[in-house]
């Protein structure tokens, strides 16, 4: 058998910088592609090509650096390490324009929030708890004091405690979103991973943040002014 070019286990695991055991349950995994591409030349003896050593690297890093899971991983790999790569650059730059609007608009001190919003601390907390808020060590974010805002407007026109509506209502319209975003953003990585430039998506995603927002309220409207003449006939 041919093996010029290829890589002993030992080889592999030098140039990727990945324990051989660790490469070896990558490939139990079914992580480095098609078996074919493995040369054997005895049961105990077998020959790897060149290519996987970046697709160990970026396997190992996307456990480390990400927490990604292996079965993850997997079906990021599935489109190639290209696409991956592809996909993981979009991701970054998409997120560190969010964490650059973010500072840009300045985070509010939970104490702060408290005392500037009509919201009883306990409600603020339950938010927190329920995952509809997300204050870290700075404070709240701006989407976060939108929420607060939000519920301080549902309050105010009428949406209290005294008719039954708690902030587990707010649970609701979290797990309705949730696969919906899920949905958004694999079709906004497979559109624009490879196809656009990373930084002009970022643009595109932030610049369409405020349409879609005006776009879910407005097809909120129609739907429940729909649902209520439904329910009436």
């Amino acid at each position: 058998m041919n093996v010029d070019g290829l890589l002993k286990m030992s080889e592999l695991a030098e140039a990727s910088g990945v324990s051989a055991g660790t490469i070896k349950h990558y490939l139990r995994e079914g992580l480095l592609g098609d078996d074919a591409d493995v040369v054997r030349t005895s049961r105990n003896m077998a020959y790897y090509p060149p290519s996987y050593v970046e697709r160990v690297r970026l396997i190992k890093r996307l456990q480390e650096d990400r927490y990604m899971p292996l079965r993850v991983i997997k079906d990021l790999l599935a489109g190639g390490p290209s696409r991956a790569r592809d996909l993981l650059e979009l991701e970054d730059r998409i997120l560190e324009r969010a964490a650059a609007v973010d500072d840009a608009q300045g985070r509010v001190a939970v104490d702060e929030a408290a005392s500037r919003h009509d919201l009883p601390a306990r409600m603020l907390e339950r938010l927190a708890e329920l995952g509809v808020l997300t204050p870290d060590d700075r404070g709240y974010g701006p989407d976060d004091i939108a929420i607060i805002e939000a519920m301080e407007d549902f309050r105010a026109g009428g949406y209290d405690e005294v008719l039954g509506f708690t902030v587990y209502e707010t649970l609701r319209y979290k797990e309705a979103l949730e696969p919906l975003v899920r949905e958004e953003v694999r079709v906004i990585l497979d559109r624009f991973a490879g196809e656009v430039d990373p930084d002009r998506a970022a643009e595109i995603v932030a610049a369409g943040a405020q349409p879609l927002r005006a776009l879910i309220g407005a097809m909120h409207s129609k739907l429940l002014l729909a649902e209520l003449r439904r329910a009436r006939s």
